[in-house]
């Protein structure tokens, strides 16, 4: 599946709307086995930054955690962003950005245990969502045995259609 490297704003019948920008296509598949060792040092990384300075899960939480399988939801910690981290690296960051991972239209992030949420965005759906995630890793058993599967999910059928991402869509919990 191809991806564009950078994004565009197209103003039509007074709407606006995001084309890619042709001229940096790139093809995820074939990149991916060079950008997995990076991606998974700096989630691994993000990750230990947030089990050491977030916060717990509280009550309601744990319950969700729990009620979309996750083993320890007590090793959860969450860290509330105003934008979700990107990368240093610029091939990383270009394909997490290209891919939609990470971007402006992104509000959760889950690393292992770590899940990051933008300001303004916590919610019961939003933390089933990510600690179904928690949940995949914790199947997997790390973030380093994880990523590769979710990332070829992504570099084969795109965000939306990845399995995870379905599966994850299917355990979000709006109400108690």
């Amino acid at each position: 599946m191809k991806f564009a490297l950078g994004l565009w704003t197209v103003e039509t019948n007074g709407k606006s709307r995001k084309e890619p920008n042709q001229s940096m296509t790139f093809n995820l598949l074939s990149v991916l086995p060079q950008l997995l060792p990076s991606a998974i040092a700096w989630a691994e990384e993000q990750s230990e930054r947030t089990q050491k300075t977030g916060q717990p899960l509280d009550t309601t939480g744990l319950a969700l955690a729990a009620r979309v399988g996750v083993q320890h939801p007590e090793r959860i910690r969450t860290q509330l962003v105003d934008a979700l981290p990107l990368p240093e690296e610029p091939a990383l960051r270009q394909a997490a950005l290209a891919t939609g991972l990470l971007g402006p239209g992104m509000i959760g992030l889950t690393l292992g245990y770590s899940i990051f949420i933008v300001r303004g965005y916590m919610g019961r759906r939003l933390v089933s969502h990510e600690c179904r995630h928690v949940y995949q890793y914790e199947t997997h058993g790390s973030i380093a045995a994880f990523l590769p599967v979710y990332l070829q999910q992504i570099a084969t059928v795109g965000y939306q259609n990845a399995k995870f991402e379905q599966d994850a869509r299917a355990h979000e919990i709006e109400v108690a």
